[in-house]
């Protein structure tokens, strides 16, 4: 959810400021044009809102217009990348470059984009005929997809920016290109419709966690929306760094979720001894998910005590 907020901010004031240059000296419009005050209206008046709800298929007709923007800004991005000027391009030498000295937070990252596991029971509860065939079948396709759109995304952003690519790929753009300022639009509206399923997620297990038999009780289903809702706000309007945001949240939560949480049920429900050689995947799964989150983690919080102590006055604004 912070992250996403992130995204918003780094969005949709550039669109604005592109399309209305002189709305900064506009009374009351301005404040569109400021990243913490965009960021904070369009989460408590829009994403807020559709948080709120309590059946996750609500958002199906905004989940498919979210999935068309998230096309159009691959595609902008492959398109665009390679006509940026030469002084905002990187490194050609660094273009084949397979690893750096970042790999555990590159890691860190990639888990991030990929895991779903924690939406898994509400979209399983969310189909029409719930069945394990056909839940199988939506998560086959949807990796798919989400895999082809991350190369096509990744590769061309890469090839474009080398080491020179943000945590934002679309920070790297000129503030003039229309197709961009198009596609950054698409992406922070794509949000709007993102945040609510994250809320929707980590309501239900608060809710199952600490009220398992108890039903449903509307005060407190806004009470937990609206705190979830005001601690993302508040942490996103403290940094406009989208890659570390990413990166300490994929190195401890995604790990956890991808290649820690779903072994350890494994060997915890699974019959016959722990330590059998059959079982050997699932515990060489749980030490790489178990690394990856210590050294990423500690890489992460180091990068952000040095960009935090290297820019303390820093503004988001570009």
């Amino acid at each position: 959810m912070c992250a996403y907020c992130v995204i918003i901010g780094d969005t949709i004031p550039h669109v604005i400021r592109s399309l209305f240059p002189s709305i900064e000296r506009t009374p009351i419009l301005w404040i569109f044009s400021n990243r913490n005050l965009c960021i904070a209206f369009f989460t408590l008046f829009v994403s807020y809102p559709l948080s709120l709800y309590r059946d996750i298929s609500k958002l199906a007709k905004t989940s498919a217009l979210a999935l068309v923007a998230i096309v159009f800004i691959t595609v902008s991005v492959a398109v665009e990348g390679p006509k940026v000027p030469t002084e905002l391009q990187g490194s050609r030498e660094n273009r084949f470059a397979f690893m750096n000295d970042e790999i555990f937070q590159g890691i860190a990252v990639i888990s991030f984009a990929y895991v779903c596991h924690h939406n898994s029971f509400l979209i399983f509860g969310s189909l029409k005929q719930p069945s394990l065939n056909r839940f199988a079948s939506v998560t086959h396709w949807s990796m798919g997809i989400a895999f082809l759109t991350c190369m096509v995304l990744g590769l061309s952003g890469f090839l474009a920016f080398t080491d020179k690519t943000a945590g934002n790929i679309l920070n790297n753009f000129p503030s003039d290109n229309v197709f961009i300022n198009i596609a950054r639009l698409a992406f922070g509206l794509n949000m709007f419709t993102t945040i609510p399923l994250e809320t929707f997620v980590c309501r239900e297990v608060l809710e199952t966690f600490f009220w398992p038999s108890q039903i449903f009780d509307l005060k407190r289903h806004f009470l937990l929306t609206t705190t979830l809702t005001l601690i993302a706000l508040t942490i996103s309007l403290l940094t406009c760094n989208l890659g570390i945001v990413l990166e300490l949240t994929g190195a401890f939560a995604a790990t956890s979720l991808a290649y820690v949480l779903p072994p350890l049920c494994y060997l915890k429900l699974a019959t016959g001894p722990l330590w059998h050689w059959s079982k050997l995947p699932h515990w060489s799964c749980l030490i790489f998910g178990l690394t990856i989150m210590v050294v990423s983690s500690f890489y992460s919080i180091q990068k952000l005590f040095v960009h935090s102590t290297a820019s303390p006055g820093a503004s988001c604004d570009l």
